[in-house]
């Protein structure tokens, strides 16, 4: 059996019509989960190569991925756009500069730069790639957007040293805004170091001050215990430990149901009479002082 063919012809032309149709559902109907599946047809209908009409074909499929983006961006899925990129171009060298500067912008924004790092690197070390006229601009967003915000100053001015497509007065420029981010980053850190000693002094405040109260409350406690143990020391302990004792025996070894428990109960009750009568008694009260 032959399989099914696909419901959309393949070729540039009927990719050219999905893509209209993702782009409506995108910015007139905000269908966006209607729009990334028409993209995922129109990239599939273009095929695995890039067959006859080579230019229509790459501008088609970049734009299908341009508005991919877009959608998945809008359905708050932006941490499957570069994987979703990938599965069709492959490999970062292979990705259309303008795919690649949308996915830096979108990174930088939900600050995740750390995303791209690897994937710009890739595709900037490409030779080819550098024969290309958006290769400057994707360099400088890069630079700004991925580079800079990680503190990536020493990589920064080596990929800008070492790239021949530029000549002296552009990598000058580079290395200035690259030297301006290290004494803005360096600015920041020195701030951020004064808050944090600022900080110390007052945390150590506090914790001296709760220190001091919980010293005084414990001080405190030991006095009102040290008087609760010396009033309590006159009373009859044996007496209550043996009615203790007798208690454990009734309920958990005795039933208390049974005519042979009933001579510990009547013990029991008599002992807790003397006991309770003893504390109440005047000699066991505590004294009254002036």
């Amino acid at each position: 059996m032959r399989a099914e063919p696909p419901a959309w012809a393949p070729g540039p032309a009927q990719a050219a019509a999905l893509l209209e149709e993702a782009a409506d559902l995108l910015v007139l109907h905000r269908d966006f989960a209607a729009a990334v599946e028409r993209c995922e047809a129109g990239c599939y209908s273009l095929g695995p190569g890039p067959g006859p009409g080579h230019e229509s074909f790459a501008e088609v499929k970049c734009s299908l991925c341009v508005v991919g983006i877009q959608a998945l961006a809008e359905m708050n899925r932006w941490r499957e756009v570069l994987s979703w990129v990938l599965q069709y171009y492959h490999v970062p060298e292979h990705l259309p500069p303008k795919v690649l500067e949308l996915c830096i912008l979108l990174y930088s924004k939900v600050r995740e730069p750390q995303v791209m790092l690897e994937v710009g690197s890739s595709w900037l070390r490409d030779h080819a790639n550098q024969s290309l006229l958006e290769f400057g601009s994707v360099l400088e967003l890069y630079l700004v957007h991925v580079l800079l915000p990680l503190g990536r100053f020493e990589g920064a001015e080596e990929l800008v040293r070492g790239c021949d497509v530029f000549d002296s007065e552009q990598q000058l420029a580079f290395l200035g805004t690259i030297c301006d981010s290290r004494c803005q980053w360096t600015r920041q850190e020195e701030t951020r170091s004064a808050a944090e000693e600022q900080q110390d002094p007052v945390t150590e405040t506090v914790l001296g001050a709760l220190s001091q109260k919980l010293l005084t409350m414990l001080t405190l406690l030991r006095r009102a215990l040290r008087s609760m143990s010396n009033h309590f020391y006159l009373l009859p302990y044996k007496k209550m430990l043996l009615a203790t004792f007798l208690l454990y025996l009734v309920v958990v070894r005795l039933d208390p149901a049974s005519p042979t428990s009933l001579p510990f109960i009547y013990k029991l009750v008599q002992l807790f009479r003397q006991a309770w009568a003893a504390v109440l008694s005047p000699i066991h009260r505590p004294p009254i002082r002036d």
